[in-house]
């Protein structure tokens, strides 16, 4: 066994905020060997599937109705496994393929008793000094806030509606479309949509895709969104920014999009 698995299987063996806590590190591969970093990109969606028959009857009382009646198909192999929750593939009835999320049973339950020992680990660490800067009392805290709102799939349901409404007119980016009926604070279910992820590079690559053009789209599709939450808020706020010099824009508008952000989950 490599030290890549032994570290991702340790995480996984810890539970949903330390698996949460690997994904995030795997998306810093600028701060990781190669090979740890491929073994944690597998917590995106690799973790140990939770039994299917159980994930088929919680989406049934879910949705009040069996599978059959909500769908003309629905497999019971998952097709992806995460942190919070589970993926199965499905047709609705009206011939459309679709992907159902289902919360992992007893999420919420897991990770606030896994949060109370963060609590105390940050009390402790609190009594340090060195601390003060970091408050990780507060840190807890708002991490706790991002990842309960992670488990309301009616709220991720509402914003991939608003992201697909801002991106409506867009050749950039295609977002999926949310099968509002079949949706629940436990179950979502979206347009199947197929592709390569943007972190497959050899893929990519023999794809013929343009990674420059690529990277440059990539950061227009996020500075969309950016102004997106400009615009809609107070026009005071605008006309602050246009008395700043350009570069102090850039920075204004991100650090109001970070915060923004760790509240509303919009995007």
């Amino acid at each position: 066994m490599t030290r890549g698995e032994r570290i991702r299987l340790a995480l996984e063996e810890l539970g949903p905020i330390f698996i949460k806590f690997g994904q995030t590190l795997s998306t810093r591969r600028d701060l990781l060997p190669e090979d740890i970093g491929d073994e944690l990109a597998k917590l995106q969606d690799s973790c140990p599937a939770f039994d299917s028959i159980q994930a088929k009857a919680m989406i049934e009382a879910s949705l009040d109705g069996t599978t059959e009646q909500l769908f003309s198909k629905f497999e019971l192999e998952p097709l992806a496994s995460a942190s919070i929750a589970q993926v199965h593939t499905a047709v609705t009835h009206q011939g459309d393929e679709v992907v159902v999320k289902i919360v992992r049973p007893d999420i919420e339950k897991i990770i606030k008793r896994d949060i109370a020992l963060m609590y105390i680990l940050a009390k402790f660490v609190s009594k340090y000094p060195m601390s003060k800067k970091v408050r990780p009392t507060e840190i807890v805290a708002e991490f706790e806030g991002i990842i309960l709102n992670e488990l309301n799939m009616l709220r991720e349901a509402k914003n991939a509606t608003q992201l697909r409404e801002n991106f409506q007119d867009s050749d950039l980016l295609y977002v999926p479309k949310v099968h509002w009926d079949l949706c629940s604070e436990e179950v979502l279910t979206t347009e199947r949509i197929y592709g390569t992820p943007v972190g497959d590079i050899t893929q990519l690559k023999a794809d013929g895709v343009d990674l420059k053009r690529l990277a440059e789209e990539g950061v227009i599709i996020f500075f969309t969104q950016v102004l997106s939450i400009i615009f809609s808020m107070q026009i005071c706020i605008l006309v602050i920014f246009l008395l700043v010099q350009r570069v102090a824009i850039l920075a204004l508008i991100l650090v109001l999009w970070v915060c923004w952000m760790s509240r509303t989950r919009i995007f």
